[in-house]
């Protein structure tokens, strides 16, 4: 070390030691640096205070619910509005969320084609919470009606009107030809009147109900025209008061008059069959298909014959066993089968006789006896005999 002279900035000299050589030039460097370090320290305490701290996230909830039953709310519509607005669809059981929401006040609205809603709107708070509970809605389909006027009144008046497609109903029209169908969900409907001896125009009408009433559903009645059947069944004793039968499209009965006429009136088109009778006399032909198609049928005619009374007397060999009592006559209309009993009472020996009376004329029969005793045996059949009724 060696002894220097420094003066200082007043000017005075003052002595001081110098070091030498690399002891000296370390002092002097460290000396330069720890300025520059104080000065660094600083301003890196200085910046870290001056540093904005992270903003934090708002915290958010959600609202939810459930509408009921299911059919109407499945797929319903729900919408907020209030603080947020948002809309969601409910799912497949009726139940529906919204979240991310803040705190405040909202209004939940359900809405669904066809259905109306109870309550119409709810209003819930957000307060630091989700909303579970509460949030309840009823659906309930909304119905509609289908109505409208036969006229004239006279024929509207208790005609038939059938509803049929989306649903099936059937209606009586008042007396003022009015018609009501009520109790319908939305869809496209046919609406059909009807009622005997009318025809309407239009024959039916399609009414589509989409959320309201349906009216004015009209139709005009016109009376169908309407056609006779008539004849002569001959000769008069065999057609005065004969009692002639119409049955097929409409079924109907009359009396022939004095002179054997008949007729049928008010009759639509169709396929009528005309069938005469009279005791005592067969008919030729025995009846008649008639077919009306817009005219009037006539000269469907008869011809009567006087029925002849026939009988057939069966007679037979008495039996030689001692035991039998009596005998039973059986007949029928085909050889070696079928044979009915038609005696009512056991014929009595010694008797070997029967008259059959109820027998037709134009039919064989087939006629075979039985012998019985007291306790009703009987024998097997005689041989056959036969009758033709001419």
């Amino acid at each position: 070390m060696r002894l220097a002279q420094y003066r200082t900035a007043e000017g005075m000299l003052f002595d001081a030691l110098v070091p030498t050589s690399r002891a000296k030039r370390a002092f002097l460097c460290l000396a330069m640096l720890l300025p520059a370090i104080l000065v660094w320290g600083c301003s890196g305490i200085v910046s870290g205070q001056n540093s904005s701290p992270a903003t934090p996230t708002p915290q958010t909830f959600s609202i939810s619910g459930t509408i009921t039953p299911v059919t109407g709310g499945n797929g319903a519509t729900v919408t907020l509005s209030g603080v947020a607005n948002a809309t969601t669809t409910a799912d497949g059981s009726g139940n529906f969320t919204f979240s991310g929401l803040a705190n405040g006040t909202y209004t939940v609205t359900p809405s669904h084609t066809g259905y109306a809603f109870s309550p119409s709107s709810l209003n819930v708070t957000v307060s630091g919470a989700n909303i579970t509970t509460g949030l309840n809605f009823t659906a309930s389909a909304l119905t509609f009606t289908v109505s409208g006027t036969i006229s004239p009144a006279a024929a509207g008046s208790g005609a038939t009107v059938t509803l049929s497609g989306a649903a099936a109903a059937t209606t009586t029209a008042d007396t003022g030809g009015n018609y009501t169908f009520t109790g319908l969900a939305n869809g496209t409907y046919a609406v059909t009147p009807s009622r005997t001896g009318y025809t309407f125009n239009p024959s039916t009408q399609t009414a589509t109900v989409a959320g309201a009433n349906v009216t004015g559903v009209n139709f005009t009645a016109q009376t169908n025209p309407t056609f006779s059947i008539s004849g002569t069944i001959s000769p008069t004793t065999g057609g005065s008061g004969a009692t002639v039968t119409l049955s097929g499209a409409a079924a109907a009965t009359t009396t022939a008059d004095t002179g054997g006429n008949y007729a049928f009136t008010g009759l639509g088109n169709g396929t009528y069959t005309v069938t005469p009778t009279n005791t005592g006399f067969a008919f030729t032909p025995m009846n008649q298909s008639v077919t009306v198609s817009g005219a009037n049928v006539s000269g469907v005619n008869f011809t009567a014959s006087a029925q002849v009374a026939h009988s057939v007397l069966l007679t037979w060999i008495a039996s030689t066993t001692s035991t039998v009592t009596g005998y039973n006559v059986y007949r029928s209309t085909v050889s070696g089968t079928g044979y009915a009993k038609i005696n009512s009472s056991l014929v009595l020996a010694p008797l070997i006789s029967y008259t059959d009376t109820s027998v037709l004329t134009g039919t064989t029969y087939y006629y075979v006896t039985t012998a019985a005793d007291s306790s009703g045996n009987e024998s097997t059949n005689s041989n056959e005999a036969t009758a033709i009724i001419p």
